[in-house]
């Protein structure tokens, strides 16, 4: 079967790196479906997940923030954050969340609505996740 090389990256570590079948991502339009000879493609990121297959096993990555580049051979997701789904914090995203909505839905005098509904949007991602896990 014919595959593509994937490098997931954050700012502090390298998260995954090898040969892989086909991969899903969270680009700034919406979901990206990549596999082997994809057409060139630099997209941002928002918060959601990269699931990949790899040896016919699905994989899934938490991401926030950042760049995804395509090449024929090639993607490179440059994050600016990355967690293995494994280890997202299920009770610290709901925390999370709530904390978002309630700021937007009491704003003090120094609110600042775009940090709040961008913690509420990776809140949501990493629940989603979880939740998707679960299945």
């Amino acid at each position: 079967m014919a595959t593509v090389h994937l490098s997931v990256v954050s700012a502090e570590e390298a998260i995954f790196t090898g040969d892989v079948e086909a991969i899903q991502v969270t680009g700034s339009e919406g979901e990206l479906g990549i596999h082997p000879g994809h057409a060139p493609l630099l997209t941002a990121i928002r918060p959601g997940m990269v699931r990949l297959v790899q040896d016919g096993k699905e994989d899934f990555i938490y991401i926030a923030g950042g760049t995804l580049e395509i090449q024929p051979h090639a993607v490179t997701v440059l994050a600016d954050t990355a967690i293995r789904a494994a280890d997202l914090d299920e009770q610290g995203a709901e925390e999370a969340r709530r904390n978002a909505e309630e700021q937007i839905a009491n704003p003090s005098g120094d609110f600042d609505h775009k940090a709040a509904a961008l913690q509420l949007e990776e809140a949501l991602a990493q629940l989603k996740l979880i939740q998707q896990l679960r299945k």
